[in-house]
């Protein structure tokens, strides 16, 4: 693909095709690591997932065998209905 440098606001900009994000797994929003080696410009994601945490690393971090219980949050501050 081929591209321009151009003027954004007091800096410089790039656009990338919407392939060429889609082929290295970026989506819009997503952080990227932005360096230069061997004077060459490396963009690379910093996480294949959008946000913090994915699912299913959150639940594979439950004991096997844990069973919720029930939590008591006290008497009823406002006008909630249990």
């Amino acid at each position: 693909m081929i591209t321009k440098v151009q003027p954004w606001g007091n800096s410089q900009g790039l656009r990338l095709g919407k392939q060429v994000l889609a082929d290295a797994g970026i989506n819009v929003g997503d952080e990227v690591d932005v360096r230069v080696e061997n004077g060459q410009i490396v963009i690379a994601r910093t996480s294949p997932i959008r946000g913090k945490y994915r699912i299913e690393d959150l639940v594979a971090q439950i004991p096997l065998g844990y069973q919720p219980e029930e939590c008591d949050w006290g008497a009823p501050k406002g006008k909630e209905v249990w």
